[in-house]
């Protein structure tokens, strides 16, 4: 019986034909191992996993191990993308146990859906002191026939010891200065200065640390914040993690030096890049962040983009290479001999030199993966970028890695962010509609009429898993970016609507947050986690979603609610800064206030979008911006083209305001200053003179880029 193949998951297709008898994740599968009373194998990956795959045609697609799974276990597959609570519970389990995780991930238990025997990718013969995967299933066939009470025993402890796991808020304060320092002095410490980056290989983005840095030297001027975000980022750009010729990044690089990438291509690890590369040209200008940020842009728009207007999950590590073989990376590595059969001998030796290509290769059988290596030499940028654009069009003729188009609700806020504000830094609209779309989708396919999310969705059809905090963080994060990169209210109620559902559903006592609702379902655990993964962990990105509607709104209950989930940052970012980097940089916006930015003026005045435009190019931590028509436009008097005239409120009432009143309550009560165009800066709803001076906001804000590199001229 094929279980698998009415599902909306890549993942769970992809083994929809497997002779193993799947069950999705579901009570009727453990009402099936309690009938037919067997262990439940649980088996959770997903689409873009190179092991998983490995796996895979390993033992699942092996009839006689598919005989052994179907006589003696029920197998339940899991795809960790669409289920993220089952994959936290269980990895925990894995990683408690054998002090390490990873997917595949393969875990048995009980049908209570307790754990008794856990591992990651088992080969289907033994090696490397590891067994192989049908000796583990006879193994545990084995115990659970001959020493039942035993294993339910072990597994009954295991349970229990989980479920009685909770983690604290600290003090319940958020980080302060002398926290801060800390966490700086930590990364110090484990930063890579030859290469950049934080540890050793594997390397990882750290994305969320990154941002850390960038606020804090903002906030505090400290060279060496910028320098390690610097430094990093340009050793990236330059790396084989960094697609040279179709832009965005692989998962992570393999090395130490950012050479050899695993190959699949996450919209997460994009999303969160492209901002951290358009703030690092916000803060310093640099051409080569600005050329980063837009092709990772521009790579999501283009090979991650559905037709129904949001972002596909995925590209997979593996493809065809030129003899069939489904291997990882062939379609990006290249041989000397595959650059002169498409650029000719002259063309191809440059591009060899350029891109790092060898005889001997920097990856599998002699095959180079593209890099930028030579920083000092000097080449033809139009001959360059005729290479580039032959040899794309001659991989383009390759065989494409499988794409995952599963939309994550998640992972679609990420995107939203970023795309809305590369757009409106670099002048480009159309990233900043493609974020519209997808947040329409968002709203369309993901939210139901009391705004609860639906983590996925497929081909334009809903899922039917519910969405986890981080799903309803990452969205609102996007819908407030939108609201302050558009003007549009609209975004700033629906995040509204979203982080309500955050205080009502997933705060526990004192404030702790979970990473599933109170009304979800319930798993051996509730699982709860503020550490940054490959994303920022739900815990801290709802603390920063909360902290900027809270400076949007002038909501109490939002800001009361961030600052006591940044306690725990408080704990944990002197101690592991590197994976709580999200929740220090929302630390840092807190200590800055954060700033509120009001514009107002009459759409279409240019002296308005200029002042909108420095608003968002500001570096202030996590500053807030609302943009949109005055409460009335009076009649220029004379002295209209003074630079600057203080006039109008200087502060607006600490009340909550009404978002389904008002828009946008950053524009309460603000007017025009004797006709023109201003800005009003603000902390804690007290707010500065206005000023209808860019250059004037532009400091109080400590923007470090030309205002009026994008198109917009002062009139």
């Amino acid at each position: 019986m094929n279980r698998l193949a009415g599902t909306t998951s890549p993942y769970l297709l992809q083994h929809a034909d497997n002779p193993v008898d799947w069950w999705p994740w579901s009570p009727e599968a453990f009402e099936e191992a309690r009938r037919r009373d067997v262990p439940v194998l649980l088996s959770v990956g997903y689409s873009a996993c190179h092991w998983c795959h490995v796996m895979a045609h390993e033992s699942f697609e092996d009839e006689a191990t598919a005989a052994v799974l179907n006589e003696h276990f029920v197998s339940v597959k899991v795809d960790r993308e669409e289920r993220p609570d089952v994959d936290a519970v269980y990895m925990e389990a894995v990683q408690a146990a054998t002090g390490q995780g990873g997917w595949p991930m393969t875990v048995f238990l009980t049908p209570d859906a307790e754990p008794f025997y856990f591992g990651t990718y088992f080969p289907p013969e033994p090696r490397h002191g590891s067994p192989s995967f049908r000796q583990v299933l006879d193994g545990v066939r084995h115990a659970w026939e001959g020493r039942r009470g035993e294993v339910t025993e072990v597994a009954a402890k295991i349970a229990r010891d989980l479920g009685e796991r909770e983690i604290g808020l600290g003090d319940g304060e958020r980080p302060g200065e002398q926290e801060q320092a800390q966490a700086l002095l930590g990364l110090t410490r484990e930063y890579d200065e030859r290469y950049g980056g934080f540890g050793g290989a594997p390397k990882f983005p750290p994305s969320m640390a990154l941002e850390f840095l960038l606020r804090h030297h903002a906030r505090t001027g400290a060279e060496g914040a910028l320098q390690m975000a610097l430094d990093t980022a340009e050793r990236m750009a330059r790396g084989g993690i960094h697609d040279q010729l179709g832009g965005g990044f692989a998962r992570y690089s393999v090395d130490r030096e950012w050479v050899v990438p695993h190959f699949e291509k996450m919209l997460y690890d994009n999303a969160l890049l492209c901002r951290v590369y358009a703030h690092l040209w916000r803060s310093t200008g640099s051409e080569s962040a600005r050329r980063v940020a837009l092709d990772t842009a521009d790579f999501m728009v283009r090979e991650l983009g559905t037709e129904h207007g949001a972002f596909a999950s995925a590209l997979d590590a593996d493809s065809a290479d030129a003899e069939g073989r489904h291997v990882e990376g062939a379609y990006y590595v290249w041989t000397p001999a595959e650059l002169r059969e498409v650029l000719g001998e002259r063309d191809a030796e440059l591009a060899a030199t350029y891109y790092g290509v060898t005889e001997e290769g920097t990856f599998e059988e002699g095959a180079s993966v593209l890099q930028l290596p030579l920083t000092e030499a000097v080449f033809d940028a139009e001959r360059i970028a005729s290479v580039r654009e032959r040899l794309l069009e001659a991989r383009s003729r390759r065989p494409a890695p499988g794409r995952d188009d599963k939309v994550v609700a998640a992972w679609n806020g990420l995107a939203i962010a970023a795309l809305a504000e590369t757009g409106a830094y670099f002048d480009r609209p159309d990233l900043v509609e493609a974020a519209v779309r997808a947040a329409d989708v968002l709203v369309r396919l993901h939210m139901d009429g009391a705004a609860r999310l639906l983590r996925t969705s497929k081909d334009g059809r809903p899922g039917s898993n519910a969405g986890v905090l981080e799903d309803y963080a990452d969205v609102a994060e996007g819908f407030l970016t939108l609201a302050s990169v558009t003007g549009e209210g609209v975004w700033l109620e629906f995040a509204g609507f979203l982080l309500d559902h955050v205080l009502a559903r997933f705060t526990g006592e004192g404030g702790a947050l979970y990473d599933t609702a109170s009304d979800a379902e319930q798993l051996i655990r509730r699982p709860q986690d503020p550490t940054d993964n490959a994303t920022p962990s739900g815990w801290t990105a709802a603390a920063g979603a909360l902290l900027s509607y809270a400076a949007q709104t002038g909501s109490e209950p939002h800001r009361t609610a961030a600052e006591r989930a940044l306690g725990v940052v408080k704990a944990l970012g002197p101690k592991v800064p590197r994976f709580v980097g999200w929740g220090l940089a929302v630390a840092e916006a807190a200590l800055d206030g954060p700033r509120e930015v009001a514009v107002v003026g009459v759409e279409g005045d240019p002296l308005r979008e200029l002042l909108h435009r420095t608003a968002l190019l500001g570096t202030a931590p996590g500053a807030v911006v609302a943009v949109g028509e005055p409460v009335s436009v009076p009649e220029p008097g004379p002295d209209a083209g003074a630079a600057e005239v203080a006039e109008g409120p200087k502060t607006a009432s600490r009340k909550r305001v009404d978002v389904r009143e008002i828009e946008l309550p950053l524009l309460a009560d603000r007017l025009l200053v004797r006709g023109r165009a201003a800005a009003y800066v603000c902390r804690d709803f007290t707010c500065d003179a206005p000023t209808t001076d860019p250059a004037r906001l532009a400091d109080a804000l400590g923007v470090r880029v030309d205002v009026n590199d994008g198109g917009i001229r002062s009139t």
